[in-house]
């Protein structure tokens, strides 16, 4: 009953995850894709996928020691269900992952004449040189591990990969003795260019550098015969703050460091092994370290494959994607002030097809300007090195006040908002923490000033992190604006963050988690009554995931009365759209290229006169309920059209859409006719324009 139920009416979400990361693996297949990038997008597959069982997995499994066959909920299989469909899926991923690397991609390196080699086939030469590597650099970080007589293998770190090796006689006189060695990648390059000897390039990836030396390393023991697999273990990343410790203090930042450090201990949740490994070798290891209830997932001979983000620069210049620098925004350039300009009308950003460097001007004005007396903002993903960060100091210094919200708890940038928070405090600027159970996601920054002896406020909202780095591939829009509407709601929302104030109503942002998601339903519902009564009736979504039952409800309504939906969803998608009776009037499909989309857009009909708004949430109850998210109107004119401008773009791509229906299969969208509309491309010309 529950799966035919599901089946039809809404996806599992950790399935519909695994569907978006095979888009992903696509773009790594597809030989038009230039071939560096190709392995971009394989290191991309790879980083996804471990975040994937060291999350989602890991709460399934928690999930499975309570539930066991129960189904999760009534839109849920069971763990058991659950967790078998994800080895199924992931062991195709990985054979296919496998081959795109093996039988495609290192053959149109080699006809580059750039040859990834390994230790079974070094010259006398090259032999020489990986020696005098591994003697000067690569020996010291090595620390092997005998395990065969150990009761208790040492901690296999996280994130990390090891080389299992088995040394034997070929005579058969001794007992063969085995051995962890975790390769040093946080401390070396995953790889090692040979010196030009002639016209080929020669890469040597560090485990086939210690492969050749082993017979030096465990020179010990008496052993002729050597055999060694790469392995890796994925642990659980989640960690809890008890609630009367989540407090907006120093105290909570100490919980979270200590958290941080048990992270690395969590529960195995995944062991991927070389399928070249001998079973009874695998078998020992299971027992040596008690992979109990974990997925063992077969692999290739490498693996990490995010280490491929940092693959040396070789090949030609057709083998990158084209630059795309920065347009510029020439009102902004020319303007002595930022304010100036802003103060006379709103501003839309869309980067990286614009800089996120206007953000930085922005703040940096706001710091030397005698009129500015406050800098407010929520910061959430901080990158390693911030201008953002810097920019707020120097606003301190310059005797400004800053107060910053650092949402401490953004998973997996913990130790960068510490870091930054630390400065930010011995700079004197104020900070306040997120608190336990409800994360601050929202993106605001609210400047007062005094103009004419009236107090101004200006403010940017953005649907992405205020991250410098990212800002570079991920797709986002953000707003400058003056506009009271906006900047009356955004000071109400700081005064509920860093005050504790009351909390909305709100008469123009979408606030969660107090009314954000009934205003969303509202909005829907709005939608049908206007199909009813013959009005203009449509809604556009562009979004990261969509999860929440109880939107996805709403849009059946909605698509039962005939109103048109058309969704863009990067990733997870819940809802199934194509089912007769049900949802034959929605539309879904999603882009992936050369830059995340991330943006989050949300357009209503209303009746003739269109609604817009930018957002920090998906539609997913995490971030609907148990989040502090905005949902900002967009009022200008002109940023309206830019904005419908990309979203019509976007709805016509038939280069980099795939269509997600009932299957499921990843489908690209058709091209009709001889034009091709590829969102990104097209989007960088339209702003070239």
């Amino acid at each position: 009953m529950i799966k035919e139920y599901r089946s039809y009416l809404f996806e599992d979400r950790e399935i519909s995850w695994l569907k978006f990361n095979e888009r992903v693996l696509q773009e790594a297949e597809n030989p038009d894709t230039p071939l560096m990038e190709r392995l971009k997008f394989l290191a991309i597959f790879s980083s996804n996928l471990d975040e994937f069982f060291r999350v989602r997995v890991a709460q399934i499994r928690k999930i499975q020691r309570v539930n066991g066959r129960k189904p999760i909920s009534e839109y849920q299989s069971s763990p058991d269900d659950i967790l078998s469909e994800i080895q199924r899926m992931v062991v195709i991923l990985q054979d296919r992952f496998t081959d795109i690397y093996e039988r495609d991609i290192l053959l149109r390196l080699a006809d580059k004449k750039i040859f990834l080699i390994n230790e079974t086939n070094l010259d006398e030469e090259k032999h020489g040189l990986i020696k005098n590597y591994f003697t000067t650099t690569v020996i010291p970080h090595l620390f092997p591990v005998v395990i065969d007589d150990l009761k208790n293998v040492p901690h296999l770190r996280d994130r990390s990969i090891y080389l299992a090796v088995r040394m034997s006689n070929s005579d058969h006189k001794s007992e063969p003795k085995h051995a962890l060695i975790e390769i040093p990648t946080g401390i070396l390059s995953r790889f090692f260019v040979l010196p030009k000897t002639d016209e080929n390039t020669y890469i040597i990836i560090l485990e086939d550098i210690i492969r050749a030396n082993l017979k030096r390393i465990f020179s010990i023991f008496d052993f002729d015969h050597y055999e060694s697999y790469i392995i890796k273990l994925t642990r659980d990343a989640e960690f809890v703050i008890d609630a009367d410790e989540a407090e907006y203090s120093i105290s909570f930042m100490d919980k979270i460091q200590k958290s941080l450090k048990q992270r690395s201990k969590g529960s195995p949740t995944r062991f991927v092994y070389d399928e070249r490994m001998p079973k009874h070798m695998l078998e020992l290891l299971a027992k040596k370290l008690e992979l109990k209830h974990v997925n063992l997932i077969p692999g290739g001979r490498y693996h990490n494959f995010k280490d491929f983000m940092d693959f040396p620069k070789v090949g030609n210049q057709e083998d990158y994607f084209n630059a795309m620098p920065a347009q510029p925004v020439l009102e902004l350039d020319k303007a002595k002030s930022l304010f100036d300009v802003i103060s006379k009308k709103d501003v839309l950003l869309h980067h990286p097809y614009q800089s996120f460097d206007y953000l930085i001007r922005f703040l940096r004005d706001a710091a030397i300007d005698p009129h500015v007396n406050t800098i407010r903002i929520t910061l959430y993903r901080v990158a390693k090195h911030s201008n953002v960060v810097n920019a707020l100091i120097n606003a301190v210094k310059n005797g400004k006040k800053v107060i910053v919200l650092m949402e401490l708890q953004a998973r997996f940038d913990e130790e960068s908002n510490i870091y930054w928070t630390t400065k930010l405090q011995e700079a004197g600027a104020l900070v306040y923490f997120g608190k336990q159970g409800q994360k601050v996601h929202c993106k605001v920054c609210l400047i007062t000033r005094k103009e004419n002896g009236v107090t101004e406020k200006y403010v940017h909202l953005s649907t992405g992190n205020y991250n410098g780095v990212t800002s570079k591939i991920y797709s986002d829009f953000a707003l400058f604006s003056k506009d009271k509407r906006l900047t009356q709601d955004v000071e109400q929302l700081c005064d509920m963050l860093f005050l504790n104030l009351k909390k909305g109503p709100y008469k123009h942002l979408l606030v969660a988690s107090d009314y954000m998601k009934k205003q969303f339903l509202d909005l829907i519902d709005r939608e049908i009554q206007n199909k009813k009564n013959g009005r203009t009736a449509f809604i556009i979504g562009k979004m990261n995931s969509l999860v929440d039952i109880e939107i996805i409800k709403k849009l059946y309504d909605a698509s039962r009365a005939g109103v048109e939906i058309k969704l863009i969803i990067r990733g997870i998608c819940c809802l199934v759209p194509g089912v007769n009776g049900l949802s034959e009037n929605i539309q879904v499909i999603s882009i992936i290229d050369r830059f995340l989309e991330h943006a989050r857009v949300y357009i209503f009909g209303n009746g003739g006169d269109t609604k817009i708004y930018l957002a920090s949430a998906d539609w997913m109850t995490r971030n609907l309920q148990t989040r502090i998210e905005t949902a900002f109107p967009v009022y200008d004119e002109q940023a309206r059209k830019i904005i419908l401008d990309i979203i019509n773009i976007q709805l016509s791509d038939n280069c980099k859409s795939r269509l997600i229906g009932i299957e499921n299969t990843n489908q690209y969208v058709s091209k009709a006719g001889n034009k091709s509309i590829r969102t990104q491309y097209d989007t960088y010309q339209y702003f070239q324009n």
